[in-house]
């Protein structure tokens, strides 16, 4: 086996896509956002006899005092379809992150977080499980299931919202980067509601220009006017909800549910297996949480986020600072 870099974005989309249940944080466009909005990126394979077994793709992200760290979203990637002996597993891994470490010490980088699909195991490694940076737990449905099926395993009053707004005549029509600021007032009316902290305007505005097969925009419209509104992520063999809004005034239409469920039936006639909601916590997001669970759906528990020191006197400093500052 080898560790390479990949160059080619085919040959890294086309093994993280094949894998059930892709995962867009490591597809190769997300690596140009993050490229725009947090630093420099590197893109790691493992190669066996039959190609690539495993990649990773590495965000260098800024930390105070000039320190900085890895991170390594939903990654790294396993060929959980041909890759099935455990301790072959642990070998390509360590493969992996020792060159992650090797890079990480040509950075000055103190520590690589990642959250990943499979369980940490007999790694090791200095490795250490840390607050979620992914949601822990999310609610996927299978579009392999027809129409009828899918609107039955919904909760009651969810089938009933999609009815009404059909019946108001609420409609569905797709966006793009010209229409950031009717996004953006949507979702600055949803986080003073609901009371959380979304990313900066420039985050936003950059996703959306991303290439438009990738990243999608829909706003839901009443009487001309936007009054809900989603970014959705095409990739691989899933369709994931990643950020939504919607105004304060004309709740009663119920327009956030005809939006959901114009989305699933996209993704399914456009030949995605899975609709992904992206998060859901009952103690963390309580509304959002009910509103997504009202879908039916599976849900999806992920393993955690973990620390891979390099650093460890200045790793002790970073988790006692941090720790304070969620004190106050």
């Amino acid at each position: 086996m080898k560790i390479i870099e990949i160059t080619n974005k085919e040959q890294l989309d086309g093994f993280v896509g094949s894998q059930p249940h892709s995962q867009f944080l490591q597809s190769w466009e997300w690596g140009e956002f993050q490229k725009k909005v947090s630093g420099k990126v590197w893109r790691l394979g493992v190669e066996d006899g039959d190609g690539l077994a495993a990649t990773a793709k590495i965000i260098k992200k800024s930390l105070p005092m000039g320190k900085n760290y890895f991170y390594c979203g939903r990654g790294p990637v396993l060929d959980e379809l041909r890759i099935k002996d455990y301790e072959l597993r642990i070998e390509i891994l360590k493969i992996l992150f020792q060159e992650i470490e090797k890079i990480a010490k040509e950075e000055k980088v103190m520590f690589l977080r990642f959250d990943p699909l499979f369980k940490i195991e007999n790694l090791n490694f200095k490795i250490n499980q840390t607050i979620d940076v992914q949601p822990g737990q999310t609610l996927v449905l299978d579009l392999t299931k027809n129409e009828k099926d899918l609107l039955k395993e919904m909760h009651t009053k969810t089938r009933y919202n999609i009815r009404l707004a059909e019946k108001k005549g609420v409609k569905i029509i797709e966006g793009n980067s010209l229409r950031f600021e009717e996004f953006w007032s949507l979702l600055d009316q949803t986080s003073g509601r609901d009371k959380f902290s979304p990313h900066g305007r420039n985050y936003y505005k950059s996703m959306l220009e991303l290439s438009s097969d990738f990243i999608k925009l829909f706003f839901a419209e009443y009487e001309g006017k936007a009054i809900a509104a989603g970014i959705f992520s095409f990739f691989g063999d899933s369709v994931t909800y990643l950020h939504g809004g919607s105004a304060n005034e004309l709740r009663n239409v119920m327009a956030p549910f005809l939006l959901q469920w114009h989305l699933i039936k996209l993704a399914k006639e456009s030949g995605f297996k899975y609709y992904d909601f992206h998060g859901v916590s009952e103690e963390k997001w309580p509304g959002v949480t009910r509103f997504k669970k009202g879908f039916g759906g599976e849900e999806i528990n992920y393993p955690g986020t973990f620390d891979l020191t390099y650093d460890e006197g200045w790793y002790g400093i970073y988790k006692m600072v941090r720790k304070v500052r969620r004190t106050f």
